[in-house]
């Protein structure tokens, strides 16, 4: 799995102008998923995003996390996160998992998010052609990927 985490002031999904999701100051999680992604990968990854210390303290040290600060979660599959470029100009995303796999994970996700953090994770809805507004703080953005665990 891999994860875009982007620290907010606030964030929003819409699908066909109607708004699926909507965050003030919190995380915005971009999720892609791919086949060799486990119940491990959404544990680990949870884990790792509820606990990251990117909001600032009392002395603005980010020495906070999201649940420190009662904020809230954003999270939306996004395939193109799988993407390779190695090769030429156009992207593969031959990693990224098809729905009946990826669906049913990033779900998953979303509901060890709401274990972890003891709030509702809002959403995305998954495959759907998605507009994501954000606005976003710092800029603080981190990239995850459970196979490296870095």
């Amino acid at each position: 799995m891999r994860a875009v985490i982007q620290r907010v002031s606030e964030a929003c999904v819409k699908v066909d102008g109607r708004v699926t999701g909507s965050i003030g100051k919190g995380l915005l999680i971009l999720v892609g998923i791919e086949d060799a992604d486990t119940q491990e990968d959404i544990d680990w990854l949870t884990k790792k995003i509820v606990g990251l210390r990117i909001f600032d303290d009392e002395n603005g040290v980010m020495n906070l996390s999201v649940m420190d600060i009662g904020g809230s979660i954003l999270a939306v599959s996004q395939f193109t996160l799988m993407a390779s470029t190695k090769k030429g100009n156009r992207p593969s995303y031959i990693r990224a998992s098809k729905g009946d796999f990826a669906q049913p994970m990033y779900e998953k996700f979303c509901l060890a998010l709401e274990q972890e953090s003891g709030k509702k994770t809002e959403k995305g809805i998954f495959g759907a052609d998605m507009k994501v507004s954000l606005l976003n703080d710092g800029p603080v953005t981190i990239i995850m990927d459970t196979k490296n665990k870095e």
